[in-house]
């Protein structure tokens, strides 16, 4: 009962937050949503980006209702293009976003501390999880696990499994790198960024300091914004 009590004081708390929306948007500044219905959605970006509940990107980066089009999944995680894919939750939002709504620029968000890059690194070392999908679908990103730095002698070694671990973030943001280059697999994706109407992203969040890094226009490299 104790539970139960419990999960009704959480859900209550988000209806209450339901009926502060509705008074924002509906009636003291109904002008918004009555554009959204009447003209429909036209959001300029593609947000692609974790499930993970410590980060929102709407709270993130201040985004009214319509400004995003937001794809959430484990890792944030793009699979290369296969329109043969059973069920193909993700590649039917890119399409949609892309080829109906016509955004202009696709984020791949990632983050600190992500349960799925942790769930990848051990997969990298031969322990899968025990669950029915996640094993296979972080497995798409293992080369995000592939890092090389030259020593003192100026040789290339490969970065350790145990190092990375302990140095996630290398793998979440290349994993970023990963998904954005995935997403050039997709044909009329690539057609748009190669005529210059569509500009891909990644962002990385820094869940210890807030700090939100991004990719320089080379897409090589990625700095905190601040």
């Amino acid at each position: 009962m104790a539970a139960q009590a419990q999960c009704g004081c959480d859900i209550s708390r988000f209806v209450d937050g339901i009926r502060r929306f509705q008074s924002q948007h509906y009636q003291e500044q109904p002008e918004l949503m009555r554009r959204l219905v009447d003209d429909g959605q036209a959001p300029s970006v593609l947000m692609i980006c974790c499930s993970d509940s410590r980060v929102d990107p709407a709270l993130l980066t201040g985004a009214s209702p319509g400004d995003l089009f937001v794809l959430r999944n484990v890792a944030n995680l793009v699979p290369p293009y296969d329109p043969a894919a059973a069920m193909h939750g993700t590649g039917a939002a890119i399409e949609y976003a892309v080829r109906d709504l016509k955004v202009s620029n696709v984020v791949v968000l990632g983050h600190a501390h992500c349960g799925g890059i942790k769930a990848l690194l051990n997969a990298a070392g031969g322990v899968w999880p025990d669950r029915d999908f996640i094993g296979s679908w972080v497995g798409m990103a293992l080369k995000a696990c592939d890092h090389h730095v030259r020593d003192e002698n100026g040789n290339v070694r490969k970065v350790s499994l145990d190092l990375l671990k302990q140095n996630a973030d290398l793998v979440e943001r290349a994993s970023v790198m990963g998904s954005i280059d995935n997403l050039l697999t997709y044909p009329w994706l690539k057609d748009r960024v190669d005529a210059g109407n569509l500009t891909l992203h990644g962002w990385w969040f820094d869940l210890d300091t807030g700090d939100v890094w991004i990719t320089e226009p080379d897409r090589m490299t990625m700095l905190p914004v601040v």
